[in-house]
């Protein structure tokens, strides 16, 4: 089978190189309008996967989340997917998802952790520096009341904020920080290959094949042509 499959590949690419060139050009042209729509309906499917786990993410179901996140990756990685980001407020092409948080998530494991120092409080208030949890969340909680924050973003940044004027002591470490997540650890961005054996890859693949095959016959034929000119000259010589 292996050898069969070598030869047919081999005698496809013979029939390609019998081919007249306008007959190539019509090919590459419409390959060229079957690779990019193919590579828009790439796009279009991976920004419905991603869609699919930021709607998960508003849900806060953990394992919603993992399922959409794996069909995304799993649709990324077999996939050629052009993409546009803004870095430093620019925009460039990148092949992947681009970067994109799930902030309902950090948001609620943040709050989870901000609950568990405040339960710590209860067990120790031996800290030098009195109970500064309580402090810290006493001045937040009036904040987000007066601004209708809620347990949002901004409550997070004022409750680290607040954290941050007090130091940090081995006493007050002997019965627990709040120790808020990393927002990197809810940053995802999956990158695809540039060259993959999809749809879009194979159109891809053959145009290129028949350009560098119009490459070999125009150097060929300026090739014969400096060929022919030479001889032409040594003839009237």
């Amino acid at each position: 089978m292996g050898g069969l499959s070598k030869n047919k590949l081999r005698q496809t690419l013979v029939n390609i190189f019998r081919l007249s060139t306008w007959k190539i050009v019509l090919i590459l042209i419409l390959l060229g309008f079957l690779s990019a729509t193919l590579l828009r309906l790439d796009h279009i499917k991976m920004t419905e996967l991603r869609a699919a786990v930021m709607e998960a993410d508003k849900e806060n179901n953990d394992e919603k989340i993992e399922q959409a996140l794996h069909e995304l990756h799993s649709f990324v990685l077999k996939h050629i997917v052009f993409n546009t980001v803004q870095e430093n407020g620019l925009e460039k092409i990148t092949f992947g998802t681009g970067p994109f948080y799930l902030e309902n998530q950090y948001l609620r494991k943040a709050n989870e952790a901000i609950a568990k120092a405040k339960a710590e409080i209860e067990k120790n208030s031996s800290n030098p520096n009195g109970n500064i949890y309580k402090k810290v969340a006493d001045i937040c909680d009036k904040r987000s009341r007066a601004n209708g924050w809620g347990f949002n973003a901004r409550y997070i940044q004022c409750y680290q904020d607040e954290l941050a004027k007090y130091p940090v002591e081995s006493s007050m470490e002997a019965y627990g920080a709040a120790v808020l997540p990393s927002t990197e650890l809810f940053r995802y961005e999956y990158l695809s290959p540039v060259w993959y054996p999809c749809g879009s890859g194979i159109a891809i693949l053959i145009g290129v094949i028949l350009i560098l095959i119009l490459v070999f016959r125009l150097l060929i034929w300026i090739f014969l042509h400096l060929a022919l000119l030479v001889a032409n000259r040594s003839g009237k010589n």
